[in-house]
């Protein structure tokens, strides 16, 4: 059947440069699996679902895209009556696709009605080739972050190989030294074949590719099981300590007579096994007599996907779309329409309503017969889970950890979320969902001779306590150090615990210092607190699991509330010359010297333990680890502004001299703002922010330096009437020796029905109802407390 749209579409097919979306819908989570499929527009990519929601017309409307790839999978029957093969040490032939699925592809016009155009026409046949064998977007950015993981090394740039000669094949058929025949590394200067590290999986290894680098030097190998025809290998620098990229790999292998094209791949990647050992942290998804814990499904009951390293994503969101405010802004009844945007896959309220959807209509809340408890349990299916890919890419845009495919710090993405999710734009009857997270927290400085005061306050969305850490004696020998349990009342008392600093008083100029003590001016509706459980292990901070005791039941928090400056205080002065005679900081002297030890310059020991309260070393040691690329970290603590020399993290007005910078590129006005502010100030990821961003004209950056004319003094956040009983609402929970490696979850204290609230495991794409809860807290990193 002919139409006339099809002449005039002036149709392309997608550039390397063009996203694909041919997986799911951009605006929901329906996708190829569904029963009408998805409809990709033949003329940007975007992908649109066809069924009730017909976001596929929608899009086609707006943007007068008539013409679509309509792409429908469904699930082959396969019957196996013998186990399948084991993987061959010759070949891997994982799974494919098209063994699993049967695809049907039709192409359509929404504007004329038309389901069944002809496929084989001169100008659709080479676009829809183009479309399905192009990487999807998900796939595409998932390359592109593991890319940017992997640069060369100057041992690779110089490296100077032995004279060409042919390995024969017999000699690359096992270890030099040994009779291993899998993970073996080939020495790229002079050809030696030796055997590898033991790897997680059972993958076998005697280490004597490294003993022949420490041996000779020769720091570069390869992986021959991991070559591909297309140039990609696992490539090692010994004297990096480190995997690495081989521009010219191709030229390196055939000084040993080994062509690329005649390469096929045969093991994992050190990649591929990271990711699997990731997978493969264990939290107990079994009862105590040893029966699989039971999937549940329904309304905020659907699972994430893990995307390789996305666990700590995964847990946060699951928390954050429990809270009311987040299911009223992303998903109530009061949103009226999706906006109409050019790219709803680079459009943050649509992702995040197309997440809330998502995680709270139950509409994907489906047991699949491919995903199982475990191996043991092919009986107990659980759900597929949401692909959060476009949310993911959205969300670490321009940012240097989140934008890769790296395991990454929780609560530092939380920070993170909130600080993007603030700066949207909110419809004024919704507001700013992060709101209820907000509160005051009251500092009162006393000088010990004049007994003067100070208070300051500062809005805050959630609090640190470090957790005290007392070794027990070992039970036996040689085994692992086990913590002091703590309640988190000890870890709130030492929070808001008088402590004693050095800083010269402004009004009697004693030198014998104040007494300092914060508490809580307001308290939240939502309080969240980041449990810090980090010890220096031979100078490198590690996560030690010590058993923070939360009770279920609500608790009071009155205690904690500051009583404001009585009236028998009186106040220091204000006066800038008697505030220019007071250090503005004065650096804990036992932590600044601590960290000075270590190696760390002044300035940067200065700004952390600032950052930290002053106080402990180990906490601001945790903070210049995590802030080490930060733009200023080399910049003086300036505590004239409300910045706190760049503690705040670009928070603020744009600095002049960076704005003047990109001015002098022409780039300027409301967009180099934003810029700035999107990227925490640094200029280089500023540019590439505007370059990626050329439709953003900034406007909402040059409201938010605008003051309010007409809005009076700011509400204070949050409350301070009494009582304040919090309960516990949900925790993410870390196993693992460091924050940026092993495996987070989330529990989160669901009503299953009007009789039953019960704990639920959010393990990814897993989510069963859990019976006790009382061991998994005591793995808690951030906890979110409901104020009832």
């Amino acid at each position: 059947m002919s139409c006339p749209h099809v002449g005039s579409a002036n149709l392309s097919k997608p550039s390397p440069t063009n996203n694909v979306y041919r997986e799911d819908c951009t605006q929901c989570f329906d996708s190829i699996d569904d029963p009408a499929g998805l409809d990709v527009c033949l003329k940007c990519f975007n992908g649109g679902c066809a069924g009730d929601r017909n976001h596929a017309k929608l899009h086609s409307t707006s943007r007068n895209h008539p013409l679509v790839l309509n792409i429908r999978r469904t699930r082959k029957i396969i019957e196996r009556n013998e186990p399948p093969l084991k993987m061959s040490k010759l070949a891997i032939a994982a799974e494919t696709e098209s063994d699993r699925y049967d695809t049907t592809l039709a192409v359509k016009c929404l504007e004329c009605g038309i389901d069944n155009l002809d496929k084989e026409d001169a100008t659709i046949a080479p676009v829809i080739d183009a479309v399905m064998k192009a990487n999807t977007f998900s796939r595409k950015e998932e390359v592109k972050a593991w890319e940017q993981e992997l640069t060369s090394c100057e041992h690779i740039l110089t490296m100077q190989q032995g004279e060409p000669r042919k390995i024969e094949s017999q000699d690359l058929g096992h270890c030099s030294k040994c009779d291993l025949n899998e993970n073996l590394w080939l020495c790229l200067e002079c050809g030696n074949l030796g055997c590898g590290r033991a790897q997680f999986g059972g993958v076998s290894g005697n280490s004597h590719g490294l003993a022949h680098a420490t041996e000779t030097k020769h720091g570069v190998a390869v992986k021959l099981g991991s070559i591909t025809p297309e140039g990609t290998a696992d490539v090692y620098c010994y004297n990096c300590d480190e995997e690495r990229i081989d521009d010219n790999l191709g030229a390196h292998l055939a000084n040993w007579g080994i062509i690329l094209a005649e390469r096929e791949k045969t093991e994992k990647s050190l990649t591929e096994m990271q990711i699997e050992q990731n997978l493969r942290w264990e939290f107990s998804m079994t009862t105590e007599d040893g029966k699989e814990l039971t999937p549940i499904f329904g309304p905020g009951l659907t699972g994430l996907k893990n995307l390789g390293n996305s666990c700590y994503l995964a847990s946060i969101l699951q928390c954050l779309y429990d809270l009311p405010s987040f299911q009223q802004r992303y998903y109530g009844g009061k949103l009226g329409p999706l906006p109409s945007v050019s790219d709803p896959a680079e459009d943050l309220e649509t992702q995040l309503r197309k997440l809330g959807d998502g995680l709270l209509s139950g509409r994907y809340s489906k047991s699949d017969s491919d995903v199982f408890a475990s191996e043991h349990t092919p009986n107990i299916p659980h759900q597929k889970g949401l692909q959060p890919s476009m949310f993911k890419h959205l969300m670490g845009r321009g940012h240097e950890e989140f934008s890769t495919m790296r395991q990454q710090d929780a609560f530092e993405l939380l920070q993170h979320l909130i600080k993007l999710i603030t700066r949207s734009k909110h419809p004024a009857e919704l507001g700013d969902p992060t709101q209820p997270m907000r509160f005051v927290m009251e500092q009162r400085l006393q000088c010990l001779n004049c007994k003067k005061v100070r208070y300051s306050s500062n809005e805050q969305d959630s609090v640190f306590i470090d957790v005290p850490m007392e070794k027990l004696p070992p039970e036996e020998e040689g085994q692992e150090p086990k913590y002091k349990p703590v309640t988190l009342k000890q870890c709130l008392d030492n929070l808001t615990a008088s402590e004693v600093v050095e800083l010269t008083c402004a009004a009697c100029g004693s030198k014998d210092g104040f007494t300092k003590r914060q508490a809580f001016k307001t308290f939240p509706d939502v309080l969240v607190v980041n449990a810090r459980k980090m010890a220096v292990v031979n100078w490198v901070p590690v996560k030690v699991d010590v058993p923070v005791i939360v009770d279920d039941e609500p608790f009071n928090l009155d205690e904690y509330l500051s009583k404001g400056q009585q009236p028998d205080e009186e106040a220091l002065p204000e006066d800038e010359s008697a505030k220019s005679n007071v250090p503005a900081f004065v650096p804990h002297a036992e932590g600044l010297a601590m960290l000075e030890a270590m190696g760390f310059p002044r300035v940067r020991c200065e700004k952390a333990l600032h950052a930290t309260g002053n106080s402990d070393a180990n906490a601001a040691m945790e903070w210049l680890f995590a802030h080490m690329d930060d733009p200023d970290i080399d910049v003086p603590l300036d505590l004239s502004g409300s910045s706190g020399g760049g503690a705040s993290g670009g928070a603020g007005a744009a600095d002049p001299e960076k704005l003047a910078m990109l001015e002098s590129m022409g780039l300027s006005g409301p967009r180099a703002v934003k810029a700035l502010k999107e990227t925490g100030g640094d200029v280089e990821r500023a540019i590439e922010w505007l370059f990626s961003h050329p439709d953003d004209d900034g406007a909402d950056a040059a409201e938010e330096e605008a003051p309010a004319a007409d809005a009076g003094p700011k509400k204070e956040a949050g409350s301070s009437e009494l009582p304040a009983k919090f309960q516990l609402q949900s925790i993410v929970c870390h196993k693992g020796t460091s924050i940026h490696a092993g495996h987070y979850v989330a529990f989160i204290r669901k009503k299953l029905s009007e009789d039953e609230t019960s704990w639920v495991l959010f393990n990814d794409e897993k989510v069963v109802k859990v019976v006790d809860v009382e061991e998994m807290k005591k793995t808690a990193y951030v906890y979110f407390f409901k104020r009832v």
